[in-house]
């Protein structure tokens, strides 16, 4: 393929995964039985990364699920055994805090010391409330820490120099140990929004967003593909399936459905891609028959699957 910017979907459920796979607390939702039950067409999908790369040899792993091990194995370019022990992994981004996108890191601890791009938000968050970066200096270098500035200045990543990286805030909360919980501040969360500087091709990636303002629309407008939140269909779908009882909104995921909704804003935007990441197992797109499935073919949305390969 050349040097493109390449992106591989490498899981795309968030902490209460889609079917099929093994989490610590898992919700017993109709989907889960269903395709354990082989009544439901669906795929089983891990929680949700990301890798990027600008020539396929070196990567930039976006967010470090706990299901880490697993995606590792199933995709090689990740383990190109050039020596014992081996990794393309080159550089870490963490666009939050949550524990769904960080503690894969402790699957990773004997590959350190690694280069972890985040906000200083995060840096805190994971220094203090869920204190990754304290535990794993006790690893041949630990987590080096680079600062992530929210000031809309484009910077790269040396493993990946062809492909260029801004982060946008976005609004949402902070995770139950932040020292801020309930507090959001500035950080917390980002988009990151990606060029590759050799073939101008752009993609978008926001894995947790709850609002759409309009210089959020500026930066998605821009981008060849969307890779955004598709967490939950409805905004009280934890409720109506008694597996929580939050609503989307109050956890930083904007629904699908519904005025002012992901599917209403991705109608509005030119970008050749469209794909939704980030899929709870109560979200009935999961379902291939469902009409909720039925209605993103029709619109040209598509779901992210684990292995998903985008080149641009």
């Amino acid at each position: 393929m050349g040097n493109t910017l390449r992106s591989t979907a490498l899981g795309e459920g968030p902490g209460a995964r889609a079917a099929g796979a093994n989490t610590g607390r898992r919700h017993e939702c109709a989907a889960r039985r269903g395709v354990r039950a082989g009544t439901l067409r669906a795929q089983p999908r891990t929680q949700s990364s990301i890798a990027i790369s600008d020539d396929g040899g070196e990567w930039i792993l976006c967010n470090a699920s706990p299901d880490i091990r697993a995606q590792l194995e199933a995709f090689p370019a990740l383990q190109p055994a050039r020596k014992l022990r081996d990794t393309a992994i080159a550089g870490i981004v963490l666009l939050d805090s949550q524990i769904d996108h960080c503690t894969g890191l402790l699957t990773l601890r004997e590959g350190c010391p690694h280069q972890v791009w985040c906000t200083e938000m995060v840096h805190q968050d994971l220094t203090t409330g869920f204190p990754l970066f304290n535990m794993l200096s006790h690893w041949n270098g630990g987590l080096q820490h680079q600062l992530i500035e929210l000031d809309a200045k484009p910077f790269t990543i040396p493993a990946c120099p062809g492909l260029r990286l801004t982060a946008i805030a976005l609004r949402s909360s902070a995770p139950p140990y932040s020292p801020h919980r309930g507090n959001p501040h500035p950080g917390d969360n980002i988009g990151l929004f990606i060029e590759d500087l050799r073939t101008g091709g752009t993609l978008f990636y926001a894995p947790g967003l709850g609002q759409v303002d309009e210089p959020l629309l500026g930066w998605m407008r821009r981008a060849d593909c969307l890779l955004v939140d598709g967490t939950l269909w409805r905004d009280d779908e934890m409720r109506r399936c008694e597996v929580g009882d939050k609503l989307g909104s109050e956890m930083g995921h904007l629904p699908q459905s519904g005025p002012g909704g992901m599917l209403e804003v991705l109608d509005g935007l030119p970008a050749a891609r469209k794909i939704l990441i980030h899929i709870n197992n109560t979200n009935p797109i999961l379902d291939l028959d469902s009409p909720e499935r039925a209605e993103l073919d029709a619109r040209g949305i598509e779901v992210a699957f684990d292995g998903m390969s985008i080149h641009l």
